[in-house]
């Protein structure tokens, strides 16, 4: 298969099935849901509708992991957010949570394009944050230490946009903790399950 065309497959069926089972488990009544109380953290961020900006960069980021990271990663990040999607399904079917949003009466383009992203999002599946799960995954995947420099910006980048989440008020610091030991989780479950069928083909041909 050609690499473009793999690597294309690859987001497909690694980011797609997060979106998959994201909107399946979306249309969950809010009222059902457990009702998440800021921490002292999210204290700290006051709501910015310009951070919008920052959060949907994690679009082409994500995008970036499967099309420029090494080959040999390739595999992973797909089996990664499979994982990931799974981990987050069953934790929003059976612990939805939700939380208060704010309120968005700004007259400005970052505030319009904040109320339509707010229109196709969901009330509840706030914990964890796949927002930060993904954007975790795709800085890993594209992090080289030949390139230090163009690594380290990633990982800025990928900061960055974790910080817009809160200044967005669209989850609470304990999302973004659970959307970061969700990666952990996925991240090394899929290295393992894919060094396993290594060594078993390895196995097989010797």
């Amino acid at each position: 298969m050609n690499s473009l065309y793999l690597r294309l497959w690859m987001m497909l069926t690694g980011w797609g099935a997060v979106g998959l089972v994201y909107s399946l488990t979306s249309s969950q009544d809010q009222a059902s849901a457990i009702m998440l109380q800021p921490s002292a953290i999210d204290l700290w961020f006051d709501f910015d509708p310009n951070a919008i900006w920052l959060y949907l960069s994690f679009f082409p980021l994500v995008a970036m992991g499967y099309l420029l990271c090494p080959a040999q990663r390739l595999f992973w990040l797909a089996r990664s957010m499979q994982l990931s999607a799974l981990g987050a399904g069953v934790v929003f079917i059976f612990w939805p949570t939700t939380m208060i949003f704010p309120p968005v009466t700004q007259d400005t383009i970052s505030a319009t394009t904040l109320k339509l992203l707010i229109s196709f999002d969901s009330l509840q599946n706030c914990l964890p944050s796949l927002h930060v799960t993904l954007t975790i995954l795709a800085v890993c995947a594209l992090w080289q230490k030949h390139a230090p420099l163009r690594s380290l910006f990633i990982a800025v980048w990928g900061l960055a946009i974790t910080v817009s989440i809160l200044q967005l008020h669209r989850h609470q610091f304990v999302d973004l903790l659970g959307g970061a030991v969700l990666a952990i989780a996925a991240g090394l479950l899929a290295q393992r399950i894919l060094s396993r069928k290594a060594d078993k083909v390895a196995g097989q041909t010797t």
